[in-house]
């Protein structure tokens, strides 16, 4: 008698297993393996067989033509790469209430007044929910068709039969196959969904987006390789409370991830925020603890406020807390300026936080860090026409940034008069540069 084969599959990455395990060794979730059934099996052996390719010379292959079409929402079309391109696979991600399905239903709206015929699906609201909704955004054209389905074949027949410029699934984990004998957003079922959608993209040139749940640590729900398959992978940034909304783009096959899109949420829905310049820095009040900077993101230059609050610790260790920057980084600022600068702060509580609710993913802001705590532990307000930019090393010196004619360029046009730079730049810009080369002279300048 034959042995029956079982399996064992990981719910949070897809990582499978001959045996049960009680921690996955490939993410590290507890207790999430379940046992596959024999169909399960054999749907997944199936979803693993491909076609043999043709082996041609790369010499001999011709370049594909990617064409676009424009969302007619500029900051979308920004971190798309100029478009969307027909034939993509676009998965959004972002926490609840953000605006992932706001912003579709605008985008469908768009295309569908420049003649294009769009279809949204919904799995989780109701026509007459989404219909309020466009309503408010004013996203109504007899173009636009609503499609409330669960069951991904039925999808795939009306799509096929109707021939549409642009589909949107609303979202990936409730949408299920009947092939998979599964509940709807198990990793069998997401995987097979998104090869399927994949499939229908590519072989009708149909841009299709896809909207999925993200976990309580921010990453999209399901297995990893949902992310591998889908052509561009965007995040919703930005606290629902609050109006302001990033768009960052993880993975672009058409263009450059390193763009971001700023929106607001207005009663008309997301719209591409103008004048965002300054939205991130306040220069009416000028109190210790506060000093701005400039980040890049993409192409674009945003001037930023840089708060800190250092304030003596009741407790044998101090704490420390950052709001939008590296913590460890800001527990490596602090070591050194007790270091070089022979500050007490083994005795004081530090917090750091961004204005505005960005996040900043470089080192530039270094010296407006460090700034800034020194002004809050002297109790000094810093001028605000002055700015900071600079990489702070462990060894205490301050090196290049990336773009720093354009950051300065930037900062010259929102009034700033004063730069702390490591070096001078190279266009002549109307503001005043002083030029620092260690932390110590932040001390001196001061």
């Amino acid at each position: 008698m034959a042995k029956k084969k079982t399996l064992f599959e990981c719910q949070a990455c897809g990582y499978q297993s001959s045996k049960w395990m009680g921690k996955c060794t490939n993410c590290g979730a507890w207790d999430s393996f379940i046992e596959l059934t024999k169909e399960q099996i054999e749907a997944t052996k199936e979803l693993a067989k491909a076609s043999p390719s043709q082996v041609k010379a790369i010499t001999d292959i011709g370049e594909d033509r990617v064409e676009r079409v424009s969302t007619h929402i500029d900051e979308l079309d920004l971190v798309l790469g100029g478009g969307l391109v027909t034939g993509s696979l676009v998965l959004v991600g972002g926490s609840p209430g953000v605006g992932k399905s706001t912003l579709l239903l605008k985008v469908c709206a768009n295309l569908a007044k420049d003649g294009k015929k769009v279809l949204y699906v919904s799995a989780e609201e109701s026509s007459g929910q989404i219909k309020l909704r466009a309503n408010r955004i004013e996203a109504n054209h007899p173009n636009l068709y609503l499609m409330n389905e669960l069951i991904l074949e039925n999808i795939i027949a009306h799509v096929q039969s109707e021939q549409y410029d642009l589909l949107v699934i609303d979202s990936i984990q409730t949408i299920y196959s009947n092939e998979i004998p599964s509940a709807p957003g198990s990793v069998s079922q997401v995987r097979a969904v998104t090869f399927e959608l994949m499939r229908l993209a590519k072989a009708q040139k149909l841009p299709i987006f896809i909207i999925g749940h993200i976990t309580k640590e921010g990453a999209i729900a399901g297995p990893r390789v949902l992310e591998h398959m889908v052509d561009t992978v965007l995040y919703f940034e930005g606290d629902s409370s609050k109006e302001l909304r990033l768009l960052r783009g993880f993975k672009n096959r058409f263009g450059s991830i390193s763009e971001v899109g700023i929106f607001e949420m207005t009663k008309k829905g997301l719209v591409s925020a103008k004048n965002i310049a300054k939205r991130f820095f306040d220069r009416k009040h000028t109190t210790a603890g506060s000093a701005a900077t400039v980040v890049m993101e993409g192409s674009r230059p945003i001037i930023l406020e840089v708060q800190a609050l250092v304030a003596e610790s009741g407790y044998p260790t101090p704490k420390r807390s950052a709001t939008g920057f590296d913590a460890s980084r800001l527990t490596m600022l602090l070591a050194l300026l007790e270091k070089k600068l022979e500050l007490p702060f083994n005795q004081y509580d530090v917090f750091v936080n961004i204005a505005g609710g960005i996040k900043i993913g470089e080192t530039a802001a270094d010296l407006a860090v460090i700034a800034a705590i020194l002004s809050s532990f002297r109790n000094r307000p810093l001028s605000a026409e002055t700015l900071f930019l600079g990489e702070v090393g462990l060894t205490g010196d301050i090196r290049d940034v990336m773009m720093l004619d354009q950051r300065l360029k930037e900062a010259a046009s929102q009034g700033f008069t004063k730069a702390i730079v490591p070096s001078k730049p190279l266009q002549k810009i109307p503001l005043k540069t002083f030029v620092v080369d260690s932390v110590e002279k932040i001390i001196d300048w001061m």
